[in-house]
């Protein structure tokens, strides 16, 4: 409503200030100029005066008036991707998170009811996976509550947290390397590429059983960057996008390929490497 308020007051400026500007040239030339300029030399100026208005103070206004409306566009852009994000906690926690729960009370029955046998082990790994399950769908109803902030500080930042607490679980050593300056990527870019780099993450966390972790984020060109998560683990048994019950790369590559990145999960020597990487405006990649 401000943004909206605001415009209003610089496309009527814009408007006026020629005209007043004229006016205001008729008035001094006639009261204060006429003994001294021709009515044709004062005809003459008169454009030239409204073409110096326009490009000091017009062009000024102009370009307040584009910011506003870069402004209004990213507030609506946030506001649509706070309302995305609100919707889909409101599905996990009603839907998923429910079920979870539901499934864990009937495992914990099963659990009573057996007393030895195959099915006792079974049944224990089954809640156990479980738990895990709907911690993580928890914890993914939480992040969606509380979006990154665009500021650098406080989208770089859980990442090196997370990345920090994903060595201290597993034993392993972490390295963080993050030069992608922070002007460089749009409110947008930022969310998602938080949300891919941390699920990538989580996924070593949960499978890689790696000594080691890398996070590396780098720029490329004037518009692009390369972003990996390496580690040197276990690898992938098959391809790791087909892999039954396993969700996180692939939902990795649905959010790049949303946003035009491009996605590589592959094992490259004793490492394996997660990356993202946008391509620079003339469509190819920096050397």
């Amino acid at each position: 409503m401000i943004f909206r308020s605001k415009d209003r007051r610089l496309k009527w400026l814009i408007l006026l200030i020629p005209t007043l500007t004229i006016g205001l040239w008729e008035y001094i030339r006639h009261t204060f100029l006429l003994p001294y300029l021709s009515m044709d030399l004062g005809n003459f100026l008169a454009p030239f005066i409204v073409l110096v208005v326009t490009l000091t103070v017009v062009r000024g206004l102009f370009g307040r008036l584009e910011q506003s409306q870069q402004a209004l566009q990213r507030e609506k852009e946030s506001n649509a991707s706070l309302e995305e994000r609100e919707r889909l906690a409101r599905e996990l926690h009603d839907g998923i998170s429910q079920s979870l729960f539901l499934l864990a009370v009937k495992l914990d029955q099963l659990d009573e009811q057996v007393v030895e046998g195959p099915v006792k082990p079974l049944a224990e790994g089954l809640r156990e996976t479980v738990r895990v399950m709907h911690e993580d769908v928890r914890q993914a109803i939480a992040n969606l509550k509380q979006p990154p902030s665009p500021a650098e500080a406080a989208w770089v930042a859980p990442m090196r947290e997370l990345l920090g607490e994903t060595a201290g679980i597993a034993e392993a050593t972490a390295e963080f390397n993050w030069s992608i300056p922070e002007g460089s990527l749009t409110d947008k870019e930022k969310i998602e590429l938080h949300a891919c780099v941390r699920e990538a993450i989580i996924n070593v966390r949960k499978h890689a059983k790696a000594s080691r972790v890398f996070v590396n984020g780098e720029k490329e060109g004037e518009n692009g960057f390369r972003c990996t998560v390496e580690d040197d683990g276990v690898g992938f048994a098959a391809d790791p996008l087909q892999a039954q019950g396993r969700f996180g790369l692939r939902i990795v590559r649905d959010r790049a390929q949303a946003m035009g990145w491009t996605f590589v999960a592959e094992r490259r020597g004793s490492r394996t490497v997660v990356e993202l990487r946008k391509l620079d405006k003339e469509g190819v990649y920096a050397r």
